[in-house]
């Protein structure tokens, strides 16, 4: 309880945050799209200048109040902005706002002079590439922002499976310890009086129950099944590529006792399971498992809808057994762990823990590439 309260606190803590950084992202962009708004308004309004039947009595006025806008504008938000790629488009959007000024005098001073042709070429070229320099930079700074909020999203996502992994992980090795604990026999009975059996002698000893031969040797599994799912909990967060995994895939199946693993990856939309690695089976069997729809009646969907370990009970002269454990991340359910067991192995605790176990390493793996799968398939739809 102490490793998942842990857990699941840090999850909400770093939730609220991202939360924060979301809505500031948020006014951020509101902001950013009001002062590009306003450099288009100081465009057209300075070009109002030389248009035929318009008066500059009333828009020189009207630029110098929206220049004063953009300007007080990109200073908030350059004191907002947080990633060092915003701030630096924002200075320049603040040097093409001090040469628009520079520009605006020029061509008022034409049209006192009465030269109106150079005073509309001052306009529509300088003018207007000083003020589209200001809007590019500002909205190069909003893309800026959304950039560096998209990244630490996925740094605390990370960091979040990588809490709830080692709590799920504490979690398993001690309900494995007392899956294996030893169990404390009552007090035997130390003899019986001779008088309440019709004899004159002393009391009648009675013999005592020996202890549980299996004690020893349970404690002994407990410890080399531990010391073994331990390393393998260490090996999981050094994995580096598939052929990492295998050999972990099968140092697992074999610590489970089980004849086969399959990895399943859906993905938290609910896309259908794909066997993506295994061990224990041939390339032939793998290429003719089909994929598995969430709605499926079988184990593996039932784990991938309901996010709970399955257990398929084998059959005397029938199907053997098997454990389904769901992979799961912060946003959800992105796969399966499937196991064949052996010898009634689906009915011990230590081995449905260490499937927990191993599901919880697997979901922190693939949970990434199970967001991606599902991004690129919904961008590829719409």
């Amino acid at each position: 309880m102490i490793a998942l309260g842990g857990a699941a606190a840090y999850v909400l803590r770093t939730q609220q945050q991202f939360t924060e950084l979301s809505t500031a992202l948020r006014l951020f962009d509101q902001h950013a799209r009001e002062t590009s708004d306003a450099v288009a308004e100081l465009r057209a309004s300075q070009q109002a200048y030389v248009a035929a039947g318009q008066g500059v009595a009333f828009w020189m006025p009207k630029v110098a109040t929206t220049a004063m806008t953009v300007r007080n504008g990109i200073v908030a938000l350059r004191q907002s902005a947080t990633s060092g790629p915003a701030l630096a488009a924002l200075m320049e959007s603040e040097a093409a706002m001090a040469e628009f000024d520079a520009v605006d005098k020029r061509a008022r001073e034409y049209l006192q002079s009465g030269e109106q042709l150079m005073a509309a070429d001052v306009i529509f070229t300088e003018g207007g590439e000083t003020a589209a320099a200001a809007a590019r930079n500002v909205e190069r700074a909003r893309q800026a922002e959304h950039e560096a909020i998209d990244a630490r999203e996925a740094v605390v996502h990370s960091e979040q499976a990588a809490a709830l992994t080692l709590a799920a992980s504490v979690t398993g090795l001690f309900v494995m310890a007392l899956a294996f604990a030893p169990i404390r026999s009552a007090e035997p009975v130390s003899g019986v009086s001779g008088a309440s059996l019709g004899l004159s002698s002393g009391p009648v000893p009675v013999e005592r129950p020996q202890p549980q031969a299996q004690t020893e040797s349970s404690a002994r599994a407990l410890a080399s099944m531990m010391r073994t799912a331990g390393e393998l909990c260490t090996d999981f967060g050094r994995i580096r590529d598939l052929s990492d995994l295998k050999d972990l895939l099968a140092r697992a199946a074999k610590t489970m006792d089980a004849t086969g693993v399959v990895v399943w990856l859906g993905s938290t939309s609910g896309a259908d399971l794909q066997p993506v690695v295994s061990h224990g089976y041939s390339p032939a069997v793998i290429a003719r498992m089909p994929a598995v729809p969430r709605s499926a009646d079988n184990a593996a969907a039932a784990a991938y809808r309901t996010g709970a370990l399955q257990i398929v009970l084998s059959r005397p002269g029938g199907s053997p057994g098997a454990l389904v454990a769901p992979l799961l991340s912060p946003e959800g359910c992105v796969g399966a762990f499937s196991a064949e067991t052996r010898n009634g192995g689906e009915g011990s605790q230590a081995v449905q823990s260490l499937a927990v176990i191993f599901a919880a390493h697997l979901a922190g793996v693939f949970s990434t590439a199970a967001n991606d799968a599902a991004e690129t398939k919904a961008l590829a739809q719409g």
